[in-house]
């Protein structure tokens, strides 16, 4: 079931994305650079709003659009996302920091728990910046 659900490209990075960059709304998906075709994007949402891992709601400020925030559910995957990143970093190139991936390695239990604070407090900055790198 887990890769059925997250066994993608596209679904991993928008957990990243929710988790990681602060991004909520389809545009700021959109927007990221990653090149996901709008089509694509809309569906990995919806699968990932059926399977539980995210949730949509209206934008308070502007009720004909959607702001996508991770579930329970999809916050407890943190710690596995958070491996993924450090290894990622580790062994592959990427767009992140050195320095940040460092920073994540070191302090594992701190980050993840500044993610779910984050979460739980529906805090939208990304979480970059804390870690020491760029905002997005």
């Amino acid at each position: 079931m887990a890769l059925e659900v997250l066994g993608d490209r596209w679904s991993l990075l928008i957990v990243r994305d929710l988790m990681v960059r602060g991004f909520h709304t389809f545009r700021d998906f959109a927007r990221a650079g990653e090149g996901i075709a709008t089509n694509i994007l809309a569906d990995r949402l919806g699968r990932l709003c059926r399977a539980g891992i995210v949730e949509a709601e209206r934008d308070p400020e502007d009720g004909r659009q959607k702001q996508y925030r991770l579930t329970e559910k999809g916050i407890d995957l943190a710690p596995v996302l958070l491996e993924l990143l450090i290894w990622g970093g580790k062994h592959e190139p990427t767009g992140a920091p050195a320095a940040v991936i460092a920073r994540m390695a070191r302090n594992r239990g701190a980050v993840i728990e500044e993610t779910r604070r984050r979460w739980q407090d529906r805090d939208p900055r990304p979480l970059l910046p804390w870690l020491g790198g760029p905002s997005r």
